[in-house]
């Protein structure tokens, strides 16, 4: 793996996937034993807070096909 440029490297996605790396998922650079880690940081990224704060919040009692009635346009 080489480091371009501006200083950037691609993290494989095996590793993104097993520890959760995805877009705007912030990290951090930690010297260890005279080495370097890569860490996630940690807590919940903002998108997930923004909608998890969302769930389970919609108290409509309407069903699919009274909601798609609304959005469709009358003919």
């Amino acid at each position: 793996m080489k480091v371009t440029t501006k200083g950037q490297v691609t993290i494989p996605q095996h590793i993104r996937e097993k520890l959760g790396i995805t877009p705007a998922t912030e990290v951090d650079f930690v010297e260890e034993d005279g080495r370097i880690l890569l860490v996630k940081k940690k807590g919940k990224r903002a998108a997930t807070r923004r909608f998890s704060a969302l769930r389970g919040v919609a108290s409509v009692k309407m069903t699919t096909e009274e909601i798609m009635a609304l959005t469709r346009k009358d003919e």
